[in-house]
């Protein structure tokens, strides 16, 4: 049928201009304004979201931009990614001794030789990765602000800004060469601690969202892409991937969250860029409102490969 704990700064404008903090594969940062457009009607009009829900928070790109736009009432934001969850949970609570770890790294990072940046930096992976042994991700604690600390200078640092694991779910990309990568970007994160007062971050699964979603919710799911063919899998940001199957247990929940009455958009990928007949969202999604837009594929190791695609963009509302 189509139809937290309090920041530590204080701040005099209700302004809030913050932006992803991440660099971060399938970022919305560039269909914004066609995500922007397809509200429903009824929220463009009143400039207020009563409820929000992002399942699959990731960079946050539209939920940042929603907060410069809207009053956002209540907002709950979660991703399966703990490690995600855990810079925003530092950010949100912690984000002066955040910005000073970021200061340390950047102030060391920039006065190196190039030779001597990727040496740094492998050696912080290694690090990164060996945290992960015995690190306590059930409660939050001050090693958490050094954990988001390394994610966020991994992130600026790596090749394309990518986040990927490996089958060990190790962090695995390579060094990136840039010359004067942003490590600690002070007043963005002071925007993001601004945007994420009052709002519940939560480390689950898509389907835990269930809980918050009422009549009128605003849902945005942006999961992980279906591959468009076997050589552009990537859909590794976390140990347990994304698969088919996952794929179809969100169409599910889709359509028993439109039962609910809520307000629901989902982007993907189009499989038709590759193979016309290929009508698997369209199957999955039928009866809902399904339409293409244009998107630029920015992550690709072969820069040919990178240009103008078409997306999906699905609503349960005209």
């Amino acid at each position: 049928m189509l139809r937290t704990v309090k920041a530590i700064c204080r701040f005099p404008s209700d302004v809030i201009n913050a932006k992803p903090f991440l660099k971060w594969a399938g970022g919305k940062t560039q269909l914004l304004d066609e995500l922007y457009k397809r509200l429903p009607q009824s929220l463009l009009q009143s400039g207020e979201i009563k409820r929000y829900v992002e399942p699959f928070v990731g960079g946050g790109a539209l939920f940042f931009f929603l907060k410069r736009k809207f009053k956002v009432k209540e907002a709950f934001l979660m991703d399966v990614n703990k490690e995600l969850i855990i810079g925003y949970k530092v950010i949100q609570r912690n984000v002066n001794e955040l910005i000073s770890e970021l200061s340390k790294l950047q102030e060391i990072y920039i006065k190196l030789s190039e030779e001597i940046r990727k040496d740094f930096y492998y050696r912080i992976r290694d690090e990164y990765n060996k945290q992960k042994e015995d690190f306590d991700y059930s409660s939050y604690n001050f090693d958490w602000i050094k954990r988001a600390a390394y994610l966020i200078f991994l992130n600026k640092t790596c090749f394309n800004g990518l986040y990927r694991l490996n089958k060990r779910g190790e962090f695995n990309v390579p060094f990136g060469k840039y010359k004067n990568p942003v490590i600690c970007d002070a007043v963005n994160l002071i925007e993001v601690n601004k945007a994420l007062m009052d709002v519940e971050v939560i480390c689950a699964d898509f389907e835990e969202s269930k809980k918050y979603i009422e009549q009128n919710t605003l849902v945005y799911l942006d999961p992980p892409y279906r591959p468009l063919n076997s050589t552009s899998n990537f859909t590794t940001y976390n140990e347990e991937g994304f698969d088919d199957y996952d794929q179809i247990r969100l169409a599910n929940f889709f359509r028993e969250m439109d039962n609910l009455g809520a307000f629901l958009m989902l982007s993907n990928s189009d499989p038709k860029n590759e193979d016309p007949d290929d009508d698997f969202f369209d199957s999955l999604y039928e009866g809902f409102v399904i339409e293409r837009v244009k998107a630029k594929r920015c992550i690709n190791s072969n820069a040919d490969k990178r240009g103008d695609i078409k997306e999906i963009i699905i609503r349960n509302y005209e």
